[in-house]
């Protein structure tokens, strides 16, 4: 069957089959267009959505780095060994609680005390992403988490706050990164609320971890906890010279 298709002077147009009558349709300019710009927002809201995503998970890899919820295991091994399950799940569900205490008072008031004293946000930047590249330095060639923080244990009484709550959780590079990730000037007050969301899973997921650390040290060992403790070292070793170029360029210009 053959169409045809004609323009009206309104800027509609009709179409039919050829030699027949009957059934036919009109689509006017303001039509097509408003099709053309719903189109168009649902593509800006597709790449909007996709970024948004890109950025979530980009800040789910450095938390996951700094916490490190695996190097954690071997420590709650060693700081509960000989106790009673109910005791060892009572030291975790502490543990987390006061890390992500801890990090969420870093989220809410960090930057203001930074501003406070008169540091800018630059400068902190710069520090901040030396400060990062050390701590990634000791997690690949120092002592990895496991061994170093284990070291802890013999002084230390109150196992739950310290080392598991920090700085085995909430450590200085975790302390240190979620004030550059909710940064104020760069970043919504949504996106630092999802970052806040996103630190509560990773020290959701390290605890649980905590729970099941038995299973996981059969299974990895302290040699495995090690070997993935320096490959996050290298991943937050690269995202923090990141953060110090990044700094360096907006200073400069």
């Amino acid at each position: 069957m053959r169409w045809s298709m004609s323009l009206d002077v309104n800027g509609a147009t009709t179409a039919a089959p050829n030699g027949k009558s009957g059934a036919s349709f009109s689509l006017s300019l303001d039509d097509i267009l408003r099709e053309a710009e719903r189109d168009g927002r649902l593509v800006r809201a597709g790449d909007e959505f996709l970024d948004g995503w890109q950025e979530a998970i980009g800040k789910f890899v450095v938390l996951w780095a700094v916490i490190d919820p695996i190097g954690t295991v071997p420590v709650f091994i060693s700081a509960t060994a000989g106790r009673a399950a109910a005791e060892r799940r009572r030291i975790a569900l502490i543990a987390s609680f006061a890390a992500a205490g801890i990090l969420l008072f870093f989220i809410i008031v960090g930057e203001p005390v930074l501003l406070a004293m008169g540091v800018p946000l630059l400068a902190f930047q710069i520090a901040g992403g030396i400060v990062l590249f050390l701590f990634a330095l000791t997690m690949i060639f120092g002592e990895s988490k496991p061994e170093g923080e284990t070291a802890m244990l013999r002084s230390v009484q109150d196992t739950a706050i310290f080392p598991l709550a920090t700085p085995s959780i909430a450590s200085p590079g975790a302390m240190m990164a979620v004030v550059l990730l909710t940064e104020n000037q760069t970043h919504t007050l949504l996106d630092q609320g999802v970052t806040a969301v996103i630190m509560l899973l990773v020290v959701s997921m390290a605890f649980g971890l905590m729970l099941i650390a038995g299973t996981i040290s059969r299974l990895i060992g302290n040699g495995g906890a090690s070997i993935v403790s320096r490959v996050m070292g290298l991943i937050l070793a690269s995202i923090a010279a990141t953060h110090v170029l990044e700094g360096a360029k907006e200073y400069f210009q």
